[in-house]
């Protein structure tokens, strides 16, 4: 009798988990494009079904939390990159997340987005465009939890 409630905690873990490796919701490591090392930690959150990313943390050995965002054109100019929404507006579709725009901090343009889980759950394509998807440039972030 015991071993129920083990099965049962097991069979919740495991439905926790696959339900959290079927959508971006949680941390994700990106890369940084030029050196190819680790470049900030970014949450991804989803509210009525819209998924939105904040810079939570910068991995470089210069990042102190300080930094701003010079570049930006919009209500994001001078604000603190971390802490920072640079993704929003994403909405599921067929497996795709899409719709919705990225914010370069580098140089404060914004993109239209659209992301992809891999079929592990721990890696997802973001990639950023202009007008078609043709014209643009991915990154690959790994999850964190």
């Amino acid at each position: 009798m015991k071993i129920v409630p083990k099965i049962i905690g097991l069979c919740l873990a495991l439905c926790a988990t696959l339900a959290l490796a079927a959508s971006p919701a949680g941390l994700w490591k990106s890369i940084d494009d030029k050196t190819g090392k680790p470049r900030s930690l970014i949450r991804i959150t989803e509210h009525n079904g819209e998924y939105s990313a904040v810079v939570e943390k910068g991995l470089l050995p210069t990042d102190t939390g300080e930094a701003v965002c010079d570049k930006c054109t919009d209500e994001r100019k001078g604000q603190k990159i971390i802490g920072m929404t640079i993704v929003k507006g994403l909405k599921e579709k067929n497996g795709v997340y899409q719709g919705g725009e990225i914010l370069d901090p580098d140089n404060g343009k914004t993109y239209k987005c659209k992301m992809k889980l891999d079929e592990t759950g721990n890696k997802l394509e973001v990639r950023g465009f202009i007008g078609v998807s043709l014209f643009g440039r991915s990154q690959t972030w790994t999850r964190e939890e």
